[in-house]
């Protein structure tokens, strides 16, 4: 199962395998403070795509398209995801403040499908 989780919010043993999806570090937070199995930043949007988007939920459809391709583009920085959901409980961690629009649930509707393709 693959969960979401705002990196502010305490780590729990159902969270399985934890993952930073971010391509910045969260502010607030020294870099052994934060209980995390990887910091996978090629997973996360281009610098350009994440200043586009801006969190603007008007832009979430064209964002997902653009996101979608991203990764499509690279393979290597999701499979490792993909195999930890596959083997276990998996967490996306993430620190925008909209829960609904935020590349960590694009991400995880795109695992998703590819766990359901498998």
């Amino acid at each position: 199962m693959i969960r979401l989780k705002r990196v502010y919010e305490p780590a729990e043993p159902s969270d399985g395998r934890r993952f930073l999806v971010e391509r910045l570090w969260p502010r607030g937070f020294k870099k052994d403070a934060l209980k995390l199995d990887g910091w996978l930043k090629d997973v996360a949007p281009s610098d350009g795509l994440r200043r586009w988007f801006g969190h603007d939920p008007a832009k979430w459809v064209e964002f997902k398209a653009r996101y979608f391709a991203e990764l499509e583009a690279r393979p290597g920085a999701w499979r490792p995801l993909l195999e930890a959901a596959r083997a276990g409980d998996v967490t996306l961690l993430f620190s925008a403040r909209d829960a609904g629009h935020n590349n960590a649930v694009a991400l995880k509707e795109f695992l998703e499908a590819r766990l359901e393709g498998s």
